[in-house]
């Protein structure tokens, strides 16, 4: 097997609104996600095995049958000895793992976005790329308009565990978000220090800092000049075209 070499593009959740729960606990969102610019790489070879090099603040990421690139590759059926120079951040609801996996699935031919789900909510996206509506679960992925845009994220060095949120927003009588993001409050309720980097990106853009997704990434519209707080750099990225995803 000849070295392959596959770009997994973040995602960027702009706007988000939880409208229901499942049986089984899973919850029906309404959200506009992006890609951006801001890539892991992986690296597929002959044989098996997992090597994890790059970016790793926030959450820890295991290596073992739990990681989501492991999951894709037994649910393609596939094996492969996988390296991965990672630059997204885990738990900055910027989809690491998500795309990852959506890597995984494009590199075996797959292209079947709703049962990409059974891996995670947001490989489905992941596998599509470019901008899009995502309802149902995750699994459902209405194709938008490309829009051309800069932000600026800034990316606080500690992780944020999705399923942990959820849970809190539950506790919470599922509130709604009052900046487009219906879990930002049970987001700042699990880590009270995410309100530190918002409030610092707000003051420095004169624009609210917006949390992608579950958290812990804010974010801005516009190009800003570099802006360090507290151990986290602010990043500029661009949003990408589909094409550009695959």
């Amino acid at each position: 097997m000849k070295s392959e070499r596959i770009l997994c593009p973040a995602k960027l959740t702009l706007s988000l609104q939880i409208k229901g729960q499942r049986d089984d606990g899973f919850h029906f969102i309404d959200a506009e996600m992006v890609s951006i610019d801001l890539f892991d790489e992986l690296f597929l070879g002959a044989g098996s095995g997992f090597i994890i090099r790059g970016q790793k603040a926030g959450l820890d990421i295991p290596i073992d049958d739990n990681n989501l690139v492991n999951k894709a590759l037994a649910f393609v059926g596939k094996s492969a000895k996988v390296e991965i120079d990672k630059q997204i951040p885990a738990g900055a609801g910027l989809g690491g793992g998500s795309t990852n996996a959506a890597g995984i699935l494009r590199w075996a031919g797959f292209k079947d976005s709703v049962a990409a789900a059974e891996l995670g909510s947001d490989v489905s996206f992941c596998l599509a790329g470019g901008r899009a509506r995502v309802t149902g679960v995750g699994e459902l992925v209405e194709p938008l308009p490309y829009l051309e845009k800069e932000l600026t994220l800034l990316v606080p060095p500690i992780g944020v565990s999705t399923p942990r949120v959820y849970e809190e927003w539950d506790a919470m009588g599922s509130p709604k978000g009052g900046n487009g993001n219906d879990l930002e409050p049970a987001a700042l309720r699990v880590e009270p220090r995410l309100a530190d980097w918002r409030d610092a990106l707000t003051e420095f853009t004169g624009k609210p800092a917006r949390l992608a997704g579950s958290g812990g990434t804010w974010f801005v519209e516009g190009t800003y000049e570099k802006f360090v707080y507290r151990g986290a750099s602010s990043i500029t990225v661009r949003t990408l075209r589909p094409e550009s995803t695959i």
